[in-house]
């Protein structure tokens, strides 16, 4: 075992210059002397990610958290050996800390609350009606996150279409605006945004500056859908009726777990409060500077959380089918990601001097300014099949990753970033966590949702058209 452990690290280190990694260099990884070989387990995870679940789905369901352990390692292992103890400990902390942590614990707020908000009725579904539904899931993701706002509303529309001979469509659109498009104005919204409010993107810089391409985007999309959807309801009424299901326990439109809608607000208040709030305390972690105002948001997001638990009657709870599954995946599987994305993010940082200067030959106009354009569809186009949250961060990275910069003369640039990781995880059930968990919640409930190359099909037909007038209008 010495032999082989020696033999592995002689064939790393003649992959990698041993100049990138000197007795002296700084504890930050220096992207400018990595090759691209430190990219592969970024690619590895995400290809892990996109294709497990189709492929292998039995062992994807039983050893993802081991998948992307895998591959965390393959990066943290050499990096260890080969840039020592100290710098790999500082890069493992400091993604920790500072990014992961954070991260999943805004989500599992969010999670945790909006799972205790339970929708109960069955209403009939018409174009109006449906219609009505979409747009409330759209305003909703953006204040409750595009994972809450679906299950909020998922269960309640599909129920008020269980009569209907044609309803597939209403899914489809649903996992269009409500778990994609709609999350696009608050970092609550989707984990795109909250990662660049973690990065120092203001809280409601979203909010001003995607709302114009956001409100074009939704209503066209809705518009669309109701003429759609009267298409469909008259195609139904030349149908063989098919008997509506017993309403629910309840009769009418009743709403479980309000103090969720408190908590809701809690969980704005404290970001924005947190944010704003400039003690000037901070605690060392090996080099790593952790903020008081961060510290406590964090804690007080869990404390939110745990409320929630206490306060929410069981069966909200039960009715929307809430499990820890989907968040035990999220954390697993972003753990790895978080680590694999390290060298890559220092790459791109590097910018002209990195291994990756054609990607950023590719969004740079002869000129050297921004093409605004190739960023949206750069962003979006690998948001279609890779996760967009980790998509997100390399563009913004591509970008300069300066806040403060992007938020002022390069606010275009952030935009077109924004709505491409936001928007085009809308392109396959892939795109993003919530489209799977809808489609999932579909096939239960009996509605004959398409395959992975179908979706594909309804995304080309209606959302391809959509992005190309964004960008005509926003982006060129």
């Amino acid at each position: 075992m010495p032999c082989l452990t020696k033999t592995l690290i002689a064939l790393a280190l003649g992959l990698f210059p041993a100049t990138a990694f000197g007795a002296d260099a700084a504890l930050a990884v220096d992207g400018s002397r990595l090759s691209l070989i430190w990219a592969l387990p970024f690619a590895g995870i995400l290809l892990s990610i996109a294709l497990g679940p189709l492929l292998t789905p039995g062992f994807w369901h039983h050893h993802f958290g081991k998948v992307a352990l895998f591959w965390a390692g393959c990066f943290v292992i050499p990096y260890l050996a080969l840039a020592g103890f100290s710098p790999a400990l500082y890069a493992v902390l400091h993604t920790l800390l500072l990014e992961y942590i954070p991260f999943i614990i805004l989500l599992f707020a969010l999670y945790t609350v909006a799972g205790g908000i339970f929708i109960s009725g069955n209403i009939h579904g018409s174009p109006l009606m449906n219609t009505a539904i979409l747009a409330l899931g759209t305003v909703l993701a953006s204040l409750v996150g595009t994972t809450g706002a679906s299950m909020i509303l998922i269960r309640p529309l599909i129920r008020a279409n269980d009569a209907r001979q044609h309803n597939v469509h209403v899914v489809v659109f649903f996992i269009f605006l409500v778990s994609n498009i709609g999350g696009s104005l608050t970092p609550l919204g989707d984990p795109p945004l909250f990662l660049g409010f973690l990065k120092g993107v203001d809280f409601f810089w979203t909010t001003t500056h995607l709302f114009s391409e956001m409100l074009t985007a939704a209503v066209i999309l809705l518009v669309v859908f109701f003429a759609l959807d009267s298409y469909f309801v008259a195609s139904d009424r030349s149908a063989p009726v098919m008997r509506d299901p017993p309403p629910d326990t309840h009769p009418g439109i009743r709403l479980f777990g309000q103090v969720n809608l408190l908590l809701l607000a809690a969980i704005i208040a404290v970001l924005i409060t947190c944010a704003g709030w400039k003690p000037g305390v901070s605690v060392e972690v090996f080099h790593n500077t952790l903020q008081l105002q961060d510290l406590t948001r964090d804690v007080l997001l869990l404390l939110i959380a745990f409320v929630s638990l206490k306060l929410t009657p069981a069966l909200a709870r039960e009715g929307n089918g809430f499990n820890w599954g989907p968040i035990a995946e999220v954390a697993k599987l972003f753990i790895g990601i978080f680590l694999t994305i390290v060298p890559v993010l220092a790459i791109l940082q590097a910018g002209k001097s990195g291994a990756l200067a054609g990607l950023v030959a590719l969004v740079t106009n002869g000129d050297g300014t921004p093409n605004h354009a190739m960023y949206f569809w750069l962003t979006g186009g690998l948001s279609s099949f890779l996760d967009n949250a980790p998509t997100y961060l390399l563009f913004f990275n591509v970008a300069g990753g300066d806040a403060q910069r992007l938020m002022g003369e390069g606010a275009l640039t952030l935009a077109a970033i924004s709505c491409g990781a936001v928007f085009m995880g809308a392109n396959s059930y892939i795109g993003n966590a919530p489209n799977f968990m809808v489609k999932s919640i579909a096939d239960d409930m009996g509605v004959k949702m398409p395959s992975f190359f179908g979706y594909c099909g309804w995304a080309l037909c209606f959302l391809i058209p959509l992005f190309i007038l964004i960008t005509i209008i926003f982006f060129r």
